[in-house]
């Protein structure tokens, strides 16, 4: 009895784990095809040139129009370096390709609480609620900064 319920709950988490990268990884990144534009972009992000890493982003999604990865970098970045609005439309076209993303479905939660729209932000905060079924980082978050705004604690670049 006790092996059944130990091969019930790996196949739970399995078939979570499975979803999870579903989300992020379910259209190869450049990154993993080899595109060297975007590990670059992606360093750039970590130091915090959000605005050097956006033409570099632009060149991988040119050269790569399917990856949500990309698109939700690109968003980041621009949301990052003071426009939220701009970022919008790379989260949306992210979450087009991938629904899943977790990241993008953070990401414009915290772009649409920058911008006054919580309610957006909680649509976005319910999908990630529905797509970590253990939880996850994202919706952590993203449910953090919905409790910060409400707290009068507006995001931030």
């Amino acid at each position: 009895m006790r092996a059944l319920s130990i091969l019930a709950a790996l196949a739970i988490a399995a078939s979570a784990g499975g979803a999870l990268a579903m989300g992020n990884d379910s259209q190869p990144s450049s990154a993993a095809s080899g595109d060297p534009d975007y590990g670059r972009a992606k360093a750039m992000i970590e130091a915090r040139k959000y605005g050097e890493a956006i033409p570099v982003l632009q060149q991988v999604v040119a050269k790569n129009p399917k990856n949500a990865d990309a698109y939700n970098l690109l968003g980041f970045a621009t949301r990052k370096s003071g426009n939220p609005q701009g970022s919008l439309q790379y989260y949306t076209t992210a979450l087009q390709i991938d629904p899943k993303h977790l990241g993008a479905n953070e990401y414009i939660g915290e772009a649409y609480l920058m911008l006054d729209q919580p309610q957006q932000a909680e649509q976005h905060l319910a999908r990630l609620d529905q797509l970590c079924v253990f939880g996850c980082a994202e919706y952590r978050e993203l449910k953090a900064a919905i409790a910060n705004y409400k707290a009068g604690k507006k995001p931030t670049n």
